[in-house]
């Protein structure tokens, strides 16, 4: 029977293989490996919307994978190893659950959350760094902005409930129609960026990840595409030779099929 430990060990001891004996593998470094993480996690965020729970497993490989690539070469240079970012990660999660390890009260889920923040600002105290310092700059400007609107909530600064946040909205809403009529490009651009950003924070405050949620509208969006594809190819047609009424006609017919 495979265990846990003996599965990692191999895994640990493939990877010392690989560096040494593929071509490929050996030449690797932490910066050439960067934009294939991004590609990975962004086949994992996939297989987890598709609830495909084959892929799932496959993609959590990859990752895994990944993590140990570079332990490896971060053990290889004398930074860190395997063992040292599982330590560090085992006492940070101690550290931040005190409702579990130690003697702090907590109601609710939004309780640990704003736990969390707070242990994480006293932690970096002697080393001093924003709020929103830890929200990586390449993060996707969606999923960005929802996170840096769960930190300012965590330490108090947010809408007190979801009516005020739609104030805001319609607010964002009336500015960027304004501009749209007598604003240059860069002042549309930067309304329409409040108004989205209004609008992640009315998300945030119904329980709604936004960044999910434009995921599985884009998802849609293409399957009823595909579908409309589909259709006039039987028909020995491209979108682009079919009219306007026959394409909104597919698309109504791609809806009611869903």
């Amino acid at each position: 029977m495979k265990t846990l430990h003996a599965e990692l060990d191999r895994l640990v001891k493939i990877m010392d293989d690989l560096r040494m004996q593929c071509p490929w593998d050996k030449v690797q470094t932490m910066q050439s490996l960067r934009h294939l993480t991004l590609e990975e996690v962004y086949e994992l965020s996939e297989a987890i919307l598709q609830k495909n729970h084959q892929d799932l497993e496959g993609e959590l490989g990859d990752v895994l994978l990944h993590i140990i690539f570079y332990c490896k070469i971060a053990d290889e240079d004398h930074h860190f190893n395997l063992t040292s970012v599982i330590s560090r990660l085992c006492e940070k999660l101690i550290r931040r659950h005190p409702h579990i390890y130690g003697n702090v009260k907590v109601a609710n889920a939004d309780d640990v959350k704003a736990n969390w923040e707070a242990l994480k600002l006293k932690e970096t105290a002697s080393t001093p760094k924003g709020l929103l310092s830890g929200v990586p700059k390449a993060m996707p400007s969606l999923l960005k902005a929802y996170r840096m609107q769960e930190k300012a909530s965590a330490v108090g600064f947010d809408w007190p409930n979801t009516s005020e946040a739609w104030l805001k909205v319609f607010e964002e809403l009336e500015e960027f129609k304004h501009e749209l009529q007598h604003g240059t490009i860069q002042q549309k651009t930067e309304e329409f960026g409040d108004l989205l950003f209004s609008l992640i924070n009315v998300a945030r405050h119904t329980g709604i990840n936004p960044e999910d949620a434009l995921a599985f509208t884009n998802n849609k969006f293409k399957k009823r595409i595909e579908y409309m594809e589909d259709t006039l190819h039987k028909e020995h047609k491209k979108l682009h030779e079919a009219s306007l009424s026959r394409l909104e006609e597919l698309w109504e017919q791609a809806k009611s099929s869903e």
